[in-house]
């Protein structure tokens, strides 16, 4: 039997530490004793060492057991990964075997692009709440995978505030915040080179890669 790379919450317990590590074991034995815990999934401690194995390179087993993890996430939530009018959006959090308070990398609604956001906006009657979503999955995207300073889109925020008069970035509006989305996608372009990911999969790759290094 091939080496397992991807395990559901409800597939892993307390004891599996070493293999999912802290958060991802903690996670799973919260799962398992009943507590409503998000369902989600861990890639292996095994996984990321052998990233590195492969040159850091996400090889075709671990890629598609990541996939079909997110096809049972699909049938367990109802909602459809890359999908306009049901997205399954996830976070993409990095563990240890040891505690490291404050020292994880977190990416938060990961599936998201403008088209999706448009949906979200229409749906939820709160456009200011889908871009605030979106221009923030920008900022941790570029920092956490292509290490883009988070220093450069708060300078970008600042300067949207000082235009618009205000103190406070609450005080922004929905206008103000997609403006801000396209110059964090501009100032990513300018950094890396390339355009921003609109696709939920090369995101996903992005970030599991991003949280290995």
């Amino acid at each position: 039997m091939s080496k397992k790379f991807v395990y559901q919450f409800s597939e892993g317990n307390a004891k599996m530490r070493e293999l999912l590590g802290g958060k991802g074991a903690n996670l799973a034995e919260m799962t398992n004793i009943g507590l409503p815990v998000p369902q989600g999934f861990t890639i292996t401690t095994e996984a990321c060492t052998q990233y590195y194995e492969d040159g850091r390179q996400i090889n075709d087993d671990i890629m598609a057991e990541i996939m079909a993890n997110i096809e049972k996430l699909e049938e367990i939530t109802g909602k459809k990964f890359g999908d306009l009018e049901n997205p399954l959006l996830v976070s993409v959090r990095s563990g240890a075997r040891a505690s490291m308070p404050g020292m994880m990398d977190t990416i938060l609604n990961l599936g998201l692009n403008e088209e999706v956001v448009n949906v979200m906006a229409a749906k939820s009657n709160n456009p200011r709440w889908a871009w605030d979503c979106y221009r923030r999955f920008i900022q941790m995207y570029s920092d956490v995978v292509m290490e883009v300073g988070k220093k450069y889109f708060e300078q970008l925020i600042d300067r949207m505030k000082e235009a618009r008069g205000v103190t406070q970035d609450v005080e922004l509006t929905a206008d103000d915040l997609k403006e801000l989305a396209g110059q964090f996608k501009a100032e990513y372009k300018e950094k890396v080179g390339e355009e921003f990911p609109t696709d939920p999969k090369q995101q996903l790759i992005g970030a599991v890669k991003g949280i290995f290094l």
